[in-house]
């Protein structure tokens, strides 16, 4: 991949908006990164294997782990009996799907924990658990959800009436009138794959369960990210409270792009796991194990349908979204389904939109987060019907959006569903992108080499990018009516603590458990410009604790919540213990506060800075002699960043489900080869509106990755199933990711900024949008050189073998793509 960035020529401070190198980085070159498996919290630490299901639909008939007992070294086997004592999970919302973290008395999916052997090594574990019987009456599996909802499929749960777990309908506006009223309709089915994160790292959890002489306590860590309301949802499945469950998250997790927020579930097994053998117990997720029963993002089925009035303006939208969550409803699902509510119609300016979201229940593993979190899928069934509309009108792609966009004046806009889009230029962007991108030639190349049978295209997206998820868009599964009042569930909020000791070195505590953003580095950033000190004399601390971190329930690293909500806090906590460094300077100077500002290390009157003392003088003052101050003498302070923009749900089901809205335009060349149809990426130029830029170097960065983990999801990567519920892509053999092989491309990043008002320093999140929109960017690319031949990219992933299976029919015709060039 070779990248060509642009970087903004202006910053807002002297150190927010540099390109700062990434502290986190020596440590990690130099072998020195503290992951899961090299710590050892607890001296006699046992070692767990998991005996999971081979079927994917099977009832439980006997359980017997005598010959595992009987090895030297097995401590304890958890089985069904034992993880029955276990509360179910509370779910997101009122369904009669009990989840646990292994099965009781039926498997639901291939990979599905049955039992916990506990041994004095992994290798004895592994062994053991070869040794424990599993008695197994197979039943019918379903996998897709189609058939998952016919009135004759297999039923998942007993309790509930269908496999359908929740369906919702939705209308905002006068649907029916824009569609009767309508030029034409075009309408589309798509198929978004479901695939996964693959982190370097994959599970793992260390747990104790003891007792401290007040009383049961557990005390886990793990490699989990957030958010962290699954703690006290941790705490209910162990029967104990809140504040008797520890989670502790070390620095360096390995990666994770959203799936490791699935490990809480593993938590709560392998502390159970820690009470039985009276000892605590690690246990480290082999990849075989990740692939097939660890998370990924949901699949996808859905139907769309726009209302285009004479002038190629889409009035209105009918949405049909159909998710599949696997064997069980893992909280937060169904939040794939809502978590881009508020900019479901994306970046245009439509009025009218009627929504039916269901989620259904089938034999393959559960779903959970991953890297765009119902992005890309949205993205995937939004811009292949502009890209059908467009064609439709007889436009040029570009063209059709440049109409449709929501106009720069318009903002801050409100969305049909109750999105508030803060700020942007989304002209601008595009146009920016159309010219990086030399959009122009492009399109002649294009049409040049199709006249001599060459099989270029060009695909063109334009999205919102939404970040600072607000967690009430969760409370959408269920119905107004039924919801609880006073029980409401919204909020955006982030905690940080900010500190300064005796010899002025300032500390700044997180709760965002990063997964390799570099969070420490644009923290020092943010509190080196508010103290006006360098990056050297901050330190920030990336470990979470929730024991002594300030934390909520929607702490964590995810849905691109950094630069929006914690740098928010982070500055406000800074500026907190600015009062008081100004305060004892005061005292020092016999100045007002007021007169005073922070800079260069030195605390100064700000018409005269020959009159200063240094930082670390005023706060040793605070700390040795704090009687002069007469006030709070106090160097640390908590703060966190609320903000009102994040509501709950309204009574007809609107909501802002996200803070902020970052907007990308993203132009995609390819070129299919007409012999073998080897599909190759060309170029790609991504433009990003993400407010204030923080750190340009890390953005960009973030971005490189987002395309990258798109392009998988686009070109290779797919958990794929047999009819029967059996994982097929089960290693890294049959579950291909992108090398650099494949990212061999040009890559073009630039940017606009549109800073947005509801942040203090105007940031928005970036590490997400390209995810979203590369998929369904190459997919239009890939219909661009093939639509002549009538065939149309409705599905993902396409590689050579789907252009094959697509293609198949005109071969056995004669009509191959090179048909022009001779036989």
């Amino acid at each position: 991949m070779t990248v060509s960035a642009a970087l903004p020529a202006e910053r807002l401070r002297r150190y927010v908006g540099a390109a700062a190198e990434r502290v986190e980085d020596a440590a990690l070159l130099v072998g020195r990164g503290r992951f899961m498996d090299d710590l050892d919290p607890f001296p006699g630490t046992l070692e767990a294997a998991i005996v999971r299901s081979p079927h994917p639909h099977a009832r439980i008939t006997s359980f017997d782990a005598g010959r595992a007992l009987e090895v030297p070294g097995v401590r304890f086997v958890v089985g069904p009996e034992q993880t029955a004592t276990l509360r179910p999970f509370p779910l997101s919302f009122r369904a009669p799907m009990p989840y646990r973290p292994a099965a009781t008395d039926r498997v639901r999916y291939v990979g599905e924990p049955v039992a916990v052997v506990v041994a004095s090594s992994r290798h004895l574990a592994e062994d053991a658990a070869e040794r424990v019987n599993v008695g197994y009456e197979p039943l019918e599996a379903v996998v897709e959800v189609r058939d998952a909802m016919s009135a004759d499929a297999p039923r998942l749960h007993d309790e509930a009436e269908s496999n359908v777990a929740t369906d919702r309908t939705f209308t905002f506006g006068d649907v029916d009138a824009a569609f009767a009223a309508a030029d034409r309709v075009v309408e589309g089915e798509f198929s978004f794959p479901r695939y996964s994160s693959t982190p370097i790292e994959t599970y793992g959890v260390i747990a104790y369960w003891d007792n401290d002489g007040t009383g049961e306590r557990v005390t886990a860590y793990s490699n989990f990210h957030g958010p962290f309301a699954m703690q006290p949802v941790i705490a209910g499945a162990l029967g104990l409270t809140s504040s008797r469950v520890r989670l502790i998250v070390p620095e360096d997790i390995g990666g994770s792009f959203g799936i490791k927020s699935g490990i809480y579930a593993y938590v709560a097994l392998i502390a159970l796991a820690s009470r039985h053998a009276g000892a605590p117990v690690r246990w480290i997720e082999d990849r075989i194990e990740h692939l097939l029963a660890s998370s990924a993002g949901n699949d996808r089925e859905m139907r769309w349908a726009a209302a285009v009035d004479r002038d190629a303006r889409v009035r209105a939208l009918r949405v049909e979204l159909i998710d599949n969550v696997g064997a069980y409803l893992r909280p937060p699902e169904p939040a794939t389904l809502y978590r881009c509510f508020g900019n479901l119609t994306g970046a245009y300016a439509i009025e009218s939109v009627a929504l039916r979201s269901r989620a259904v229940v089938t034999n393959k593993a559960p779903t959970g987060l991953n890297r765009g979190f119902g992005g890309q899928q949205l993205y995937f069934g939004l811009e292949r019907l502009m890209d059908k509309v467009a064609a439709a009108c007889e436009l040029d792609p570009a063209e059709f959006r440049r109409r449709n966009l929501i106009p720069s004046e318009d903002f801050p806009y409100s969305t049909p569903t109750g999105g508030l889009y803060d700020s942007g230029d989304y002209q601008a962007v595009l146009d920016l992108a159309l010219e990086r991108a030399g959009y122009a030639e492009l399109c002649r190349r294009r049409d040049a080499g199709r006249s001599e049978g060459r099989l270029r295209g060009v695909g063109i997206v334009t999205i919102v990018d939404p970040s600072g998820t607000n967690l009430g868009y969760v409370t959408l599964a269920t119905p107004p009516e039924q919801r609880v009042r006073g029980r409401d569930k919204s909020g955006s909020t982030e905690h940080v603590r900010v500190a300064v000791d005796a010899s002025g070195e300032v500390t700044v505590m997180l709760g965002t458990t990063p997964q390799g953003q570099g969070h420490r580095t644009v923290a020092r950033q943010v509190v080196a410009d508010r103290l006006g000190l360098s990056p050297e004399q901050v330190h920030a601390v990336a470990e979470m604790d929730t024991a002594t971190t300030p934390w909520t329930v929607s702490s964590g690293s995810y849905s691109s919540r950094f630069a929006p909500l914690t740098t928010s806090a982070i500055a406000a906590a800074a500026e907190r213990v600015a009062t008081t460094v100004r305060a004892a300077a005061a005292v020092m100077l016999d100045a007002d506060p007021d007169e005073l500002e922070l800079a260069e290390g030195m605390v100064r009157v700000a018409a005269d800075r020959e009159r200063a003392v240094q930082f670390r003088h005023a706060a040793g003052l605070i700390h040795w002699d704090p009687g002069s101050l007469g006030g709070e003498a106090r160097l640390y302070a908590d703060a966190a960043f609320t903000p009102p923009q994040s509501r709950h749900p309204t009574a007809n089901d609107q909501i802002n489900s996200s803070l902020c809205y970052g907007f990308v335009a993203e132009v995609v060349a390819v070129e299919i080869d007409p012999k073998t149809l080897e599909l190759r990426v060309q170029a790609v130029t991504s433009v990003h509106d993400c407010g204030t830029i923080l750190n340009p170097l890390l953005l960009n960065g973030q971005l490189a990755g987002s395309i990258a983990h798109g392009l998988g999801g686009a070109t290779l990567e797919e958990l794929r199933y047999s009819a029967d519920g059996q994982m097929i892509a089960g290693s890294f053999m049959d579950y291909l990711c992108p090398t650099a092989a494949e990212l061999g491309f040009e890559l073009t990043l630039d940017h606009v900024v549109t800073p947005s008002p509801n942040t203090p320093l105007g940031a928005k999140g970036a590490g997400e949008g390209s995810t979203m929109s590369l998929p369904v960017a190459l997919a239009n690319a890939v219909t661009d050189a093939l639509r002549h031949l009538g065939v149309e990219i409705d599905r993902l992933p396409v590689h050579g073998s789907v252009l094959h299976e697509l293609l198949g029919g005109r071969e056995k015709r004669g009509d191959r793509p090179n048909d022009q060039k001779g036989p």
